[in-house]
């Protein structure tokens, strides 16, 4: 059996950094230290060296050679799979391993335990006596095994170098080690394989005729031994765990290709808003827009905090756009307001407010609402390349509220896995019970799934919200948790608010100006009849101290002005107004006044489309009353959704309802004034008698024909 020992005494030869050779020729002990040394002779020079024996027997420069001047010592690479191959084989090939050996002791002394002291009964047998000779004994083992002296010898030979874990088979126990397969079938399979990972998924047949043709003419006819079509089918099948290609999707198989080769890194976070994840996803899912009464399919943006899992902002839309990034985003800072039934579990306290700690509703303020998420201040925002996030608008927004954007790598999509693996929880735990549900793929789709029950957009982004808050955040997940809880099977909800204990409670801010901050910026001039903005024009009393023309001080943009635009409502847009407050002051769209709800950028170029096919000059008042026209006619078709194709065709963000709030407001404010500046004083108007005040009470809408009754109500209403 192979030593791991080597003797080392005179005349005994070791190399010196792989290069320089020596003869040990004495041993002596160090004048200063007493310890042992060795004096070698340098076998090309013949110079004397002296080396300490800590130097020769242990230093990893230093290799003790053979009489052959080649490194002797334990073979790595041949004895540590034989050690492994007994640890991994079964009791069963352990048990032959052992008794193969027996035989082998009884052919070299006569006794199947190789000693004398502990002979069976009856041994040595006679045929086995240590005095015949061997090649005699060799002869009688082989014919009672009935196997052939060559392999009895081989058994012998590897028994000497390895002992009993010499003997195991290695197809036996791992079919790849020991196979009579060529090494270079399988590496050279997964190069064929490799060059169809941005290819359509071709058959086993091909690789396996582009492989061996491969190998073919790298190594000739001759030099390769090709394998069955069944064991290359099967080796192909046996290595797709490792490089996908025939299962699956070919999606999959880019994915798979485009893993990082090291190994993977992951930020750790330790409190709640240290990392927040944005992504954007495509939903397995058909609905309707009302705007344009088309179906429609829709792109997911959410917001999730890392450090518990909880969704903090969330986004429906038939495609995602830059305002719709924003729009989550700044949900995370100023929450919505839940459900009117939605259990109580589900909601969430005000912001500033832990949702264990009671306070009497008498000391909130009761603008405030009781929020349908978590509301937190993120440090640093984890986004991948998608245009909604690299975009100068979500920069710009980030840098006014004091947020690092940190972008994913390229095309690596676990840098934000958590929110990836939400995603398919969504499919998997909400959309897939939904009517209007189209499955994963086109493989996985129903005949006719547009034809099933749907909801509109604003209908689905109710589901989805409440699902949120009242399933996702309060069930147990295995992702929640850190070092010391993955035991206890967290919520996110339960996840935040251990984070909350140990960190202290996030609390939003509450500038004034925090909306405006989350709105695309466009530049222009200012024009006699206002603002023009995509063929619309806007105008406020803000504008009558800026004369037309006037020229602003950002020379870099050619003397233009900062307009805040929001493409979900463009009946009012947002002047800076630097002469005056200072602040963001509304400009009205002059054809808002016909308009009940609000307006989208997309419906407009919709309705613009509209007037196009009509092959008519598109202008803006013959766009917008062809918009309206367009809505009468999809309600006449059903009337049984007329009610409900009136509303919007998405829910109204947090922050389309902050700035409504805050025009309200100045709206409110100013006209107040007005009113203090203006009233005149009480006497006088209880003095005043108007004729025209008089009239007669018995008078109805009866007394009036129909024309006159309809303008009289006309009338009224103004």
């Amino acid at each position: 059996m192979t030593l791991a020992g080597v003797p080392v005494g005179l005349r005994t030869k070791f190399s010196r950094d792989g290069e320089e050779l020596f003869t040990i020729v004495a041993l002596t002990e160090s004048s200063w230290s007493g310890l042992p040394e060795f004096t070698a002779e340098h076998m090309r020079t013949g110079q004397l060296h002296r080396f300490s024996l800590q130097e020769v027997l242990y230093s990893p420069r230093t290799r003790i050679l053979g009489e052959d001047l080649t490194p002797v010592g334990v073979d790595q690479g041949d004895c540590e799979p034989v050690a492994i191959l007994w640890e991994a084989a079964p009791e069963e090939a352990r048990r032959r391993a052992r008794a193969y050996a027996g035989h082998i002791r009884e052919v070299q002394t006569g006794y199947q335990s190789g000693s004398a002291d502990t002979a069976l009964p009856g041994e040595p047998r006679a045929m086995y006596r240590p005095d015949l000779p061997k090649g005699q004994r060799i002869a009688a083992k082989c014919k009672e095994m009935g196997c052939g002296a060559r392999s009895l010898y081989r058994w012998i030979d590897r028994y000497d170098r390895y002992g009993e874990a010499g003997l195991i088979s290695k197809r036996a126990v791992a079919p790849g080690l020991g196979s009579r397969q060529d090494p270079r079938w399988e590496p050279t399979s997964r190069e064929v394989k490799a060059e169809y990972t941005e290819k359509s998924k071709p058959t086993k047949s091909l690789v396996v005729a582009r492989t061996n043709a491969r190998l073919v003419a790298r190594y000739g006819p001759d030099g390769i031994h090709l394998p069955s079509d069944a064991t290359a089918n099967r080796i192909l099948l046996g290595d797709e765990k490792i490089t996908p290609l025939f299962i699956g999707s070919t999606k999959h198989v880019r994915d798979v290709a485009a893993r990082p080769q090291g190994a993977y890194g992951k930020l750790r976070p330790t409190r709640p808003g240290e990392y927040l994840l944005m992504d954007t996803t495509r939903l397995d899912v058909h609905a309707m827009d009302c705007q344009t009464l088309k179906w429609v399919g829709l792109d997911l943006t959410v917001a999730m905090d890392w450090y518990s899992k909880c969704i903090v902002g969330v986004g429906l839309s038939p495609w995602a756009r830059a305002i719709d990034g924003l729009a989550v985003l700044y949900e995370a800072f100023r929450p919505k307001a839940p459900g009117a039934n939605w259990p109580e579990h589900a909601l969430w306290p005000v912001a500033g407010v832990p949702r264990h700690i009671l306070v009497e509703l008498e000391h909130l303020d009761p603008r405030s609402v009781i929020g349908a998420i978590p509301a937190i201040v993120p440090d640093n925002l984890i986004v991948d390349h998608g245009k909604i996030f690299v975009g100068a608008a979500m920069h710009s927004a980030c840098r006014a509220v004091g947020i690092s954007i940190a972008p994913a790598r390229l095309k690596i999509p676990y840098d934000k896995a958590p929110v990836e693996r939400f995603f398919g929880t969504v499919r998997t735990g909400f959309l897939q019970e939904l009517p209007g549900y189209k499955g994963p793929d086109v493989y996985s789709r129903g005949v006719h799934p547009e034809k099933d029950g749907f909801y509109f957009i604003d209908e689905m982004e109710a589901l989805l919200r409440e699902w949120i808050a009242s399933e996702y955040h309060v069930r147990p997940h295995e992702g929640v948790g850190e070092p010391g809880l993955w035991s206890l099977d967290m919520s996110p909800a339960q996840m935040l608010a251990h984070g909350i204990a140990r960190a202290g409670y996030i609390e939003a801010p509450r500038d004034p100006q925090l909306a405006y901050h989350f709105l695309p910026l466009q530049w222009r001039t200012r024009q006699p009849a206002g603002i023009k903005i995509d063929h619309r024009m806007y105008n406020g009393e803000v504008l009558d101290a800026y004369s037309p023309g006037e020229l602003s001080a950002y020379k870099h943009q050619k003397g233009r002005w900062p307009i805040r635009v929001n493409p979900d409502d463009i009946r009012t847009v947002y002047f800076l107004d630097v002469k005056g407050s200072g602040q963001w002051e509304p400009l009205q769209w002059d054809m808002a006044r016909a308009l009940e709800m609000p307006m989208s950028a997309d419906g407009w170029e919709f309705a613009r489309e509209l007037v196009r096919s009509g092959d008519r000059p598109v202008d803006a008042k013959l766009a917008h009353a062809a918009f309206l026209k367009r809505h009468e006619l999809g309600h006449e078709l059903d009337m049984r959704k007329r009610d409900a194709a009136l509303r919007l065709s998405r829910e109204q963000s947090s922050l389309a309802a902050d700035l409504d709030q805050a025009a309200q407001l100045k709206a409110t404010a100013k006209k107040r004034a007005q009113q203090a500046t203006a009233e005149p004083p009480r006497a006088a108007i209880e003095a005043f008698v108007d004729d025209l005040d008089e009239y007669d009470e018995d008078l109805d809408e009866d007394d009036f024909d129909d024309e006159t009754a309809t303008e009289y109500r006309r009338l009224e209403e103004m």
